[in-house]
């Protein structure tokens, strides 16, 4: 790990709620709102959120699995997300959550004219501008979750409440 933790201190809980709480909880509670207040289907989110995971190499992301009203996506689904070009496993919704994901992540200014048409044929603006929301906190959180290696430390703040670890 990057930064310092003392012993009787949860890495996560630290770094984001205690080392720097103008900022930490802010960005805590906007991560927590984009699973609390989404509107997009689980395996379109499933599929933006484990590219994400996978581009930034986040350990707890790439584990993590989001469940909707006990529903969660089949264990084969990272593996199809990180092949989302030539998987069969995955809908056109999904497929361009995928590209969407990775290329927000690494070819934001390679969006072009065609990638937006196609979008557009199965997202609405709402739904485009919410995932780009999701993204940029996946973005930024994953890789500063990695970065400074709470990723193989951390708990989610709301599984740290129920007593879950992922250690």
């Amino acid at each position: 790990m990057i930064v310092d933790i003392p012993e009787d201190k949860d890495p996560l809980m630290y770094v984001w709620g205690e080392m720097v709480p103008g900022i930490g909880v802010a960005a805590s509670k906007f991560s927590m709102a984009v699973y609390e207040h989404t509107t997009l289907g689980l395996r379109e989110f499933e599929a933006a959120r484990l590219r994400i995971a996978q581009v930034n190499g986040c350990l707890f992301c790439q584990d993590w699995r989001t469940e909707r009203d006990g529903q969660k996506v089949e264990e084969t689904f990272a593996d199809a997300v990180e092949g989302w070009r030539t998987t069969r496993d995955l809908d056109e919704r999904t497929r361009l959550a995928a590209e969407y994901a990775e290329r927000y992540a690494v070819d934001h200014h390679g969006l072009d004219e065609g990638f937006w048409t196609r979008m557009k044929a199965h997202y609405t603006d709402k739904e485009i501008v919410e995932l780009s929301m999701c993204l940029g906190s996946w973005l930024a959180f994953g890789r500063l979750n990695h970065v400074l290696g709470l990723d193989a430390e951390c708990v989610l703040p709301s599984h740290a409440v129920a007593g879950q670890s992922s250690r």
